[in-house]
């Protein structure tokens, strides 16, 4: 069965101002459209025709390039969309907890993405993620992905500048510190952590 482009977990406008419809329009209907297309077109007639698009990842990292950047371009996608949220609850409870204990506070962490996600060289994405009960933040390049890592990851910010020119030009300071102050969806990360094992590409 071919993968399919999730939807959205939110409208299009629902994000704004820090990112726009029209941003969203281009970044999932073009961008993330574009990557499954290819997994598609790539995997179509191969025994990864009908398995599960961690195990394409798996299967492509170190083999095929090609195929692993739009596999795992379409898994962090995904992965992104939902860790945004357009009215962001503050982190409770265990969560909360883990965030305490590895960074100090939530303000600490929230300064320590933004340092992180601005000083990444060029393009890629800053995670939040879990290893052996404590809290970590960690950077992959380009197209890389912790979704078959050892780590648990918890959320992710998208650092291409295809994430924010449209609503910031080139100022990812800008748009992470939005970002980070008003749509993070720590529900979801609350949700990763809690489940113990890296979220699953729904289809």
């Amino acid at each position: 069965m071919p993968f399919k482009l999730i939807d959205l977990p939110y409208g299009k406008e629902a994000l704004a101002p820090v990112i726009s419809a029209e941003t969203l329009d281009y970044h999932h209907g073009k961008h993330h459209a574009g990557y499954i297309k290819k997994v598609n077109a790539a995997i179509e007639g191969t025994p990864m025709d009908d398995v599960a698009l961690e195990q394409v990842i798996s299967a492509a990292r170190g083999s095929d390039q090609g195929l692993f950047n739009n596999a795992a371009q379409s898994w962090n996608h995904g992965f992104y969309w939902h860790s945004l949220a357009a009215d962001a609850a503050a982190p409770a409870g265990a969560l909360l907890d883990a965030i305490e204990a590895s960074f100090g506070s939530v303000k600490a962490l929230a300064g320590e993405l933004a340092s992180r996600g601005g000083g990444h060289f060029a393009s890629g994405w800053v995670w939040l993620a879990e290893q052996g009960g404590a809290l970590c933040i960690e950077e992959t390049h380009d197209g890389d992905t912790l979704a078959d890592s050892a780590m648990n990851p918890l959320l992710v910010i998208d650092l291409w500048e295809h994430a924010y020119y449209i609503d910031h030009r080139n100022d990812r300071g800008a748009y992470l510190q939005a970002l980070i102050a008003q749509r993070i969806n720590w529900g979801f990360a609350a949700e990763n952590l809690a489940r113990g094992s890296a979220w699953t590409y729904p289809g």
